[in-house]
């Protein structure tokens, strides 16, 4: 004997979305600060990129691997000016306020970069004949002054921490 056929009853929802949609909600967090670089932390960071730029692109234009020292120059130079400009885009685009403040950033720049400055300063010789000692020279001061800067940046990021630790 045959059994009746049962009519079966299915209930098939489907979503859709697409990665604009998704992409409008979760960037709409995400906003412009246009004040920020009119801040005093703000001008240090576009200080910073500019003087590291200057740091690292006159060394490099020189035959700076003939002493080994400059070479840790360059690896400081070079690295915290990509981090730098990481952490530009990251305070314009307000993106700090999800992840922890700067200060580790900061503090390890300044300390690197005063050693660097340091061994760049006490690597520069006049020797003559030597046509990379004006290059060599200027980037030491390039990298002092950057120092200061990211000096600045740090007191900047512990009084912000402290002040929301405190709350």
């Amino acid at each position: 004997m045959e059994e009746p056929q049962r009519t079966r009853s299915h209930t098939v929802t489907t979503t859709t979305s697409s990665f604009a949609e998704n992409f409008s909600t979760t960037s709409s967090s995400f906003a412009y600060d246009r004040e920020f670089l009119r801040t005093v932390p703000g001008l240090l960071i576009v200080a910073e990129i500019v003087l590291g730029l200057l740091v690292w692109t006159l060394i490099a234009g020189t035959e700076y691997f003939r002493v080994p020292a400059f070479g840790w120059v360059m690896f400081v130079a070079v690295f915290y000016w990509v981090l730098t400009v990481f952490f530009l885009i990251i305070y314009i685009t307000m993106t700090y306020t999800r992840i922890p403040q700067g200060l580790c950033f900061n503090g390890s720049a300044f300390v690197l970069y005063l050693s660097a400055a340091i061994v760049d300063a006490s690597s520069v010789s006049p020797e003559r004949g030597n046509h990379n000692f004006n290059s060599w020279a200027a980037s030491s001061f390039f990298a002092f002054l950057v120092t200061i800067c990211y000096a600045g940046n740090t007191y900047f990021s512990f009084t912000a921490w402290r002040s929301r630790t405190m709350q």
